[in-house]
């Protein structure tokens, strides 16, 4: 029997959209079985708690187990390119945050580009940093800290949670826009050099402010300023940097990632709840406990501000010459 030409092109036509509708039916049952969220970095730390609270929001959403899975090392890239590695299915997360988009220039042989391989899903909160010293430094202000710094170059020295994280890169900046000159003492963690910090081991610290707000309020370091471009809700009362410095902004961010061509109907399915959590007044309560601010929004918004902070860092870790293998 002979197959007419436009008879042939239906058949054709048919076949070519029979695996499209089938990824979209698949799409749409997502998801089916657990799911794993991989975590870059050690249990118990800010990401670790965040994502935690939000995988047992996508668990209570979707009816299915998301598994949060810790796989720490190199400042979160283990955990990354486990994630890269995975099949594009939904079913393997990554709890993106702010050294992976430094990660991309301070670590010069990734196997894998951050930008490239993991696909926004979602953002979910950035979290203000706090400049601070030890009480026996006598400045007050980020004026008379400047001051006091070029007044004694290269004497003034600045803990961090080690190289490339949060508190180092935050603290070049602030050396690149002022000139003034500080030494960088890294340690395992942030912890440790807070406490060195309000031991008077080292003079002045950028961190997180949920780190630093009990030591704070006791008078055990000296809050100077906040690191977003307005005032933190957790201290309303301390000005920002870029209020001396402007344009100086430094966060730590959370958000969600999973794997280049992964469907765009189960990154939608993942977005949708994900904001709906944040929307969430128990949610965005607790969040906001930790010092966070949330930020709703697309994978695209989230693409954009991953796009934009990893071009910012490039810029810091060049002027640092910081580097990690």
């Amino acid at each position: 029997m002979t197959i007419r030409r436009r008879q042939f092109l239906r058949i054709a036509g048919a076949a070519l959209a029979a695996p499209a509708i089938s990824s979209r039916a698949w799409a749409l049952d997502y998801p089916t079985r657990p799911v794993h969220l991989i975590v870059g970095f050690a249990a118990g730390g800010p990401q670790d708690i965040v994502m935690r609270l939000m995988g047992q929001w996508l668990s209570e959403r979707f009816g299915q187990t998301f598994i949060v899975d810790n796989r720490p090392g190199a400042s979160g890239n283990i955990g990354a390119e486990t994630v890269v590695r995975a099949a594009p299915d939904g079913y393997t997360l990554l709890s993106c945050s702010s050294p992976n988009a430094i990660n991309a220039s301070l670590y010069k042989n990734l196997n894998f580009n951050f930008v490239r391989d993991i696909a926004p899903v979602a953002s979910i909160m950035r979290v203000p940093l706090v400049m601070e010293v030890n009480p026996s430094v006598p400045v007050k202000t980020v004026p008379e800290f400047i001051a006091y710094a070029k007044a004694n170059p290269g004497k003034i020295t600045y803990a961090s949670a080690g190289i490339g994280t949060p508190q180092h890169v935050s603290a070049e900046l602030f050396k690149m826009m002022t000139g003034v000159q500080m030494v960088h003492v890294p340690y395992r963690g942030a912890a440790p050099a807070l406490t060195d910090l309000i031991g008077g081991h080292v003079q002045v610290m950028i961190d997180t402010t949920p780190a630093s707000m009990q030591h704070i309020r006791s008078g055990k370091v000296r809050a100077l300023a906040v690191t977003t471009l307005t005032r933190a809700e957790v201290l309303p009362d301390l000005p920002t940097v870029s209020d001396y410095l402007p344009g100086y902004e430094a966060t730590s961010w959370f958000g969600i990632g999973v794997p280049k061509d992964t469907p765009p109907e189960i990154i939608g399915k993942l977005n949708a709840a994900i904001n709906a959590g944040l929307a969430d007044a128990k949610i965005s309560a607790r969040l906001k406990e930790l010092g966070g601010i949330i930020i709703p929004g697309s994978p695209a918004d989230f693409g954009k501000l991953i796009a934009r902070e990893t071009e910012k860092w490039a810029k810091v870790v060049e002027f640092s010459g910081a580097r990690a293998n």
